[in-house]
């Protein structure tokens, strides 16, 4: 049974899974042009693939994969690619794509937007030595999962407050509100530390 023309790229990429056809897979996402969406989300869906694998059968999916990720000429394109697989343990930038960032660049940056760096330590190794590199990709992802985290709790927040304006507030409402505005200014803090982060990437 072959895929329809026309199907989904990620379809495709599942369909060759469960035949166990992996390295077709790869094809699949060679075959496509590469933009920011469908086609990202293909290039996800193997590396996860690539993830679950070890030794030599890995390799074959992954260093491919890895290959036309680094060939790309959409730089934001490129940078993601990488940012998705590392989410899923496969790590495809060894110095090429993400900038190559020390525990002090990662403290200064914290500090101009407003976050402490050490709350990254319980995710991410964090070098005694200020002038040792850093884990950029980590770094980058987790500072995003915060950034969500207090968005996701500032907004649980509000959706439990009144909606009617002319209401007075009760004091632990007026309190809600106030932890809900403390938590949507994180997650601009901590979103604008990834954005950071990855300024100059290549």
């Amino acid at each position: 049974m072959a895929m329809a023309v026309g199907a989904r790229i990620t379809d495709e990429v599942e369909f060759f899974r469960r035949k166990g056809q992996l390295q077709q897979t790869v094809r699949v996402i060679r075959a496509r042009t590469p933009e920011r969406l469908r086609w990202r989300a293909g290039v996800a869906a193997v590396t996860q693939i690539a993830g679950s694998l070890r030794g030599r059968e890995r390799m074959r999916i992954e260093e491919p994969i890895r290959e036309i990720v680094l060939d790309l000429e959409d730089r934001l394109l490129r940078r993601e690619s990488v940012l998705d697989a590392r989410r899923v343990g496969v790590d495809l930038d060894r110095g090429e794509v993400l900038p190559l960032l020390t525990r002090w660049d990662l403290r200064r940056n914290a500090f101009i937007t407003g976050v402490d760096h050490l709350a990254l330590a319980p995710y991410m190794h964090l070098p005694e030595e200020y002038s040792a590199p850093i884990d950029t990709a980590a770094a980058v992802l987790i500072a995003r999962a915060l950034s969500d985290a207090h968005k996701k709790r500032s907004d649980r927040l509000v959706a439990r407050l009144p909606t009617q304006a002319d209401i007075s507030l009760a004091r632990h409402e007026q309190y809600m509100l106030e932890r809900s505005e403390r938590d949507r200014d994180q997650a601009r803090r901590w979103s604008a530390l990834a954005r950071v982060l990855v300024d100059g990437s290549r």
